[in-house]
C-alpha cells in the first residue's frame, strides 16, 4: 500500500531526469510534500528498474544521526554500497549534513549513481546551489497543495465554501489530517510558521532584531496585493514609534526573500 497520495504535476516533471547523471535537488519550505515526492520516485525506479540498489537517507530520523557531515555520509553510502551497480541515492534534509555539497560532488562524478535530495532551509532556497554543486544539478521548486490538488487530496467538491477554507487554511498536505476544528489548524500552522522564521531564517542569518523580523512579516502579510517599499515600511515603522532604517529594512526583506 502507498504512504502517499501521488502528485502527477511535480513527477512529470522530474521523470525526464530519473536515472540521468544529475543531483535532483528538490527544495521548498518545511512540510509542502518534498519527502513523499521522494517516495514516489523511489518507488517509479523500484518498479520500473528492479535491480538498481535504493539507499535512502532520512536526516529526521535518528537511525541517521551519525550523518554528520561529508566525510560520515560518504562512508554511510560506501558500506551500503561497494559493488559497480546502478544506485539510486535519496537523501532527505540534506541541509543538515555539514559540507554536504563535497560529498555530492564526489558521488555524481560516479556514473552509476542516480542522485535526489531535499532541503528547507535558507542556504538552499537562496541561489547557493549553483556555487555549491558547481551546476551539476537541476532543481525542483516544491509548493503547497494547489487548488485543484486541495480537492483531490481531501476527495472533495469544489464549492465556495470548499475554496474559502482552502484561502484560509492554504495547503499545507499535512492538513488532510488536522480535521475541520479552526484551533488545531491554526495552532499546527503557527509551529510550521515559528520552525521557518526561527530555525531556516533568523538561526541561518544571525538575526538578532527578532521582534522586527516578527512585525515585518506580519506588515507583509497584511499587505498582500498592494504595493509595498521598503521606505513604506519604514515610515510605517515610525508612525508606530520604531526607528528602522531604510536599509535594515532591505536586509530583512532579503532574509525573507
Amino acid at each position: 500500500m502507498k504512504e502517499y497520495i501521488e502528485r502527477p504535476l511535480y513527477i512529470d516533471r522530474i521523470k525526464p531526469y530519473i536515472g540521468k547523471n544529475l543531483i535532483k535537488v528538490l527544495t521548498g519550505q518545511r512540510r509542502v510534500g518534498k519527502s513523499y515526492l521522494m517516495m514516489q520516485i523511489r518507488d517509479l525506479i523500484r518498479e520500473n528498474e528492479p535491480g538498481t540498489r535504493i539507499i535512502y537517507i532520512n536526516k529526521e530520523l535518528h537511525e541517521f544521526s551519525m550523518i554528520t557531515d561529508d566525510v560520515s555520509l560518504l562512508e554511510y553510502v560506501n558500506r551500503q554500497h561497494a559493488g559497480k551497480g546502478k544506485v539510486a541515492l535519496f537523501i532527505d534534509e540534506i541541509q543538515d549534513i555539514d559540507s554536504f555539497e563535497k560529498a555530492l560532488r564526489d558521488l555524481v562524478t560516479r556514473k552509476n549513481f542516480d542522485i535526489y535530495c531535499t532541503g528547507s532551509n535558507a542556504r538552499l532556497l537562496s541561489g547557493e546551489l549553483a556555487t555549491l554543486l558547481s551546476g551539476r544539478y537541476i532543481e525542483i521548486r516544491v509548493y503547497g497543495l494547489s487548488y485543484p490538488e486541495y480537492i483531490m487530496f481531501r476527495d472533495i467538491k469544489d464549492s465556495a465554501e470548499t475554496f474559502s477554507t482552502y484561502l484560509r487554511e492554504g495547503g499545507l498536505p499535512f492538513l488532510i489530517h488536522m480535521g475541520s476544528d479552526v484551533h488545531v489548524v491554526n495552532e499546527y500552522l503557527n509551529t510550521i510558521y515559528n520552525t521557518i522564521l526561527l530555525k531556516d531564517v533568523v538561526a541561518r542569518y544571525n538575526i538578532r532584531n527578532v521582534k522586527f523580523m516578527e512585525n515585518l512579516v506580519l506588515f507583509l502579510a497584511g499587505n498582500i496585493g498592494s504595493i509595498v517599499s521598503a521606505r513604506k515600511i519604514s515610515e510605517y515603522l515610525k508612525s508606530q514609534k520604531i526607528n528602522i532604517s531604510i536599509q535594515v529594512v532591505i536586509d530583512y526583506l532579503g532574509y525573507l526573500e
